[in-house]
């Protein structure tokens, strides 16, 4: 398995963090590849959200696997991590090699149209490594993602593309907050992997 990347990498925010955008590093075939593999193979789960104080089961699905099993809190729920898949395992290995850092887990979501996105957050919760980086790599639909400033609101959005991959790093979950906004014109699922470092 070879990258494909070949653009120059740059900071897609101008101050308080470091988000890059490397494109496409798997070419169609290895893309399409890992999305069935992962989507008949995981152990995917309705994600549950308090909102206003009331409990949401999501369409939207996780699987979260690590090195060990982690417990993960977020929306005052907590996960425990499943071992890692040999899919899995062999796609962290190649995304640290490129992202130069090392991950213990990763967290998967499955959205299966436009229909279903992620609202504004930070990725900050003190279960992660302080200024850790993220990886994140995008498997199906291409969908949009924006982050905006926590204090000015400077915002910018970029469009994730199939065997994709982004790098949040530093002090980005501090300054800055992601989405993944629904839209009604993408009709095809999409699987995001964040590869993170528990502490």
């Amino acid at each position: 398995m070879s990258f494909l990347f070949t653009k120059n990498i740059s900071n897609l925010v101008p101050y308080d963090g470091i988000i890059e955008y490397y494109g496409i590093i798997f070419n169609k075939e290895e893309s399409n590849h890992y999305f069935k593999v992962l989507l008949d193979s995981l152990n995917w789960l309705n994600d549950e959200a308090v909102m206003f104080g009331k409990s949401i089961i999501t369409k939207r699905k996780y699987a979260w696997y690590g090195d060990s099993e982690y417990s993960y809190s977020y929306s005052k729920r907590t996960r425990k991590a499943n071992l890692w898949t040999s899919e899995l395992l062999t796609l962290k290995l190649k995304i640290e090699k490129l992202a130069s850092s090392s991950f213990n887990s990763c967290l998967l979501n499955l959205y299966h149209s436009g229909e279903e996105g992620m609202a504004w957050h930070s990725d900050d919760e003190k279960s992660l490594a302080l200024n850790s980086t993220i990886a994140s790599v995008s498997l199906g639909a291409e969908r949009k993602f924006s982050f905006k400033h926590k204090k000015t609101n400077e915002a910018n959005s970029i469009i994730l593309e199939n065997g994709s991959l982004l790098l949040m790093k530093g002090e980005t979950q501090k300054h800055w907050l992601h989405c993944i906004p629904k839209t009604k014109k993408i009709t095809t699922p999409r699987i995001n992997l964040t590869f993170r470092t528990m502490l």
